[in-house]
């Protein structure tokens, strides 16, 4: 009985050592693809992530806009494995996850002065693109630039990055940063567009993150983010952090259900807040 090394090649005689070898090579390859793309395996690692320390969403391209090494790293895996899904990917990031939790447990990711990092975005905003189409979608996201760009600005806080319909907006003073996302909610409420009406939520955070050029790397960067994503249309979640930072008088606070947010630290409280009535 023949295996196949042992089949002719075209001119009839045995394959040879080194035709054998890449045979060989040929298909531990498919092998390899075949368990790379394995579901079982993918959500295996998936769950390993989430018990792992540190951001268990690190590769989305929040978590890969720096200039460290971590986030180098991390982009040079996904460029790598392309977009597709896969085995290899989870298990590269999962390292830099860790890697980054490390670092930053001892103080290699943190900056110089504490920063009030801001989120905002509109809800339900992809949704309503999808019909309105490109130069729809274009003329109203200049208007919302419009409507909550200068309250961030005339409040010295400094646009570090515009999201698509979302911005990142850094302050000195997490009161200038409140005031700021409630006009910038007030005037976005005014705006309305055909069959639309924008709403926004925020979210607030303060820490000390790294400075790398004109942007900001590391875990209270995160948390804002985090935060942002989990508010309800116009709703302002902010850390405890930020809440022990302002005039309890200026504000009414409604302690948030325990939320569970990935890559953020564990106790993490979370409040949304409103102006104080009167």
């Amino acid at each position: 009985m023949t295996g196949p090394d042992d089949l002719p090649v075209a001119d009839g005689s045995a394959p040879s050592r080194a035709e054998r070898f890449r045979l060989a090579a040929v298909r531990g390859a498919a092998r390899a693809r075949e368990l790379d793309r394995s579901p079982a395996l993918q959500r295996a690692v998936r769950r390993l992530r989430d018990v792992l320390p540190g951001d268990a969403h690190f590769g989305d391209p929040l978590s890969l806009g720096g200039a460290r090494h971590t986030e180098a790293a991390g982009r040079a895996i996904v460029g790598l494995t392309g977009d597709r899904p896969g085995v290899v990917r989870e298990l590269g990031l999962g390292g830099v996850q860790l890697w980054q939790s490390v670092l930053e447990r001892v103080g290699r990711g943190g900056g110089d002065h504490e920063v009030t990092l801001v989120f905002t975005d509109l809800v339900e905003f992809s949704r309503w693109s999808l019909e309105a189409g490109d130069d729809e979608v274009l003329r109203v996201l200049r208007r919302v630039g419009e409507a909550w760009e200068p309250p961030m600005t005339e409040r010295a806080g400094t646009v570090v990055k515009r999201l698509g319909d979302g911005l990142m907006v850094a302050f000195a003073d997490p009161r200038a940063a409140l005031e700021a996302v409630l006009e910038a909610r007030r005037r976005l409420g005014a705006l309305h567009v055909d069959g639309w009406s924008p709403r926004m939520r925020a979210g607030l955070h303060v820490g000390r993150p790294r400075r790398v050029g004109g942007d900001y790397l590391g875990i209270a960067v995160n948390v804002a983010a985090r935060l942002g994503d989990a508010a309800r249309a116009d709703e302002i979640l902010v850390s405890g952090e930020v809440l022990g930072r302002l005039d309890a008088r200026t504000v009414s606070t409604r302690r948030r259900r325990r939320l569970d947010l990935k890559g953020v630290p564990d106790g993490l409280e979370v409040h949304a807040v409103e102006p104080a009535a009167g």
